[in-house]
């Protein structure tokens, strides 16, 4: 198993430093920024199966689900943030959109997706039911959505 260390102050880095200095030949070391929380998932999660659950769940003229409102949701954000948007051919003969990865989203990334999911909601009178059940949202940010 791997070693990991979040950098959160000057111990952990020089634990850090130290398995490097120990660590055998071939081994790999990668720096990055910390990736989306499982709470930001959960969090866009329930927002997705809010809106599969509302009146707005149509989409191109069929009921979407929650993983089909993923799928609209990442692509739109991504288009919307000046990201590349790739269709191609699938291996059956059908398109398929290259998508941005959520698992592979920075925090960062991650609350942008999600504070435009929520803008989504808003501009389609999407109640957050789910997200509010949860403890993503405050109660008085969802009652005027409701309102």
């Amino acid at each position: 198993m791997a070693d990991r260390y979040v950098l959160i102050n000057d111990h952990v880095r020089r634990n850090a430093l130290e398995a490097v200095r120990s660590a055998p030949a071939g081994f790999t070391v990668a720096v990055s920024e910390p990736k989306r929380s499982n709470d930001q998932s959960a969090k866009f999660h329930a927002i997705c199966s809010d809106i599969a659950n509302s009146p707005a769940s149509v989409w191109a003229g069929k009921k979407r689900n929650a993983d089909e409102w993923k799928v609209l949701l990442v692509s739109a954000h991504t288009k919307a943030t000046a990201g590349e948007v790739e269709f191609v051919p699938g291996l059956e003969g059908e398109f398929v959109n290259i998508r941005e990865s959520t698992s592979r989203m920075s925090v960062g990334r991650a609350a942008s997706l999600i504070t435009y999911a929520i803008a989504f909601c808003d501009m389609n009178g999407v109640v957050l039911k789910e997200t509010a059940k949860h403890g993503f949202i405050h109660e008085a940010a969802n009652d005027r959505r409701s309102a």
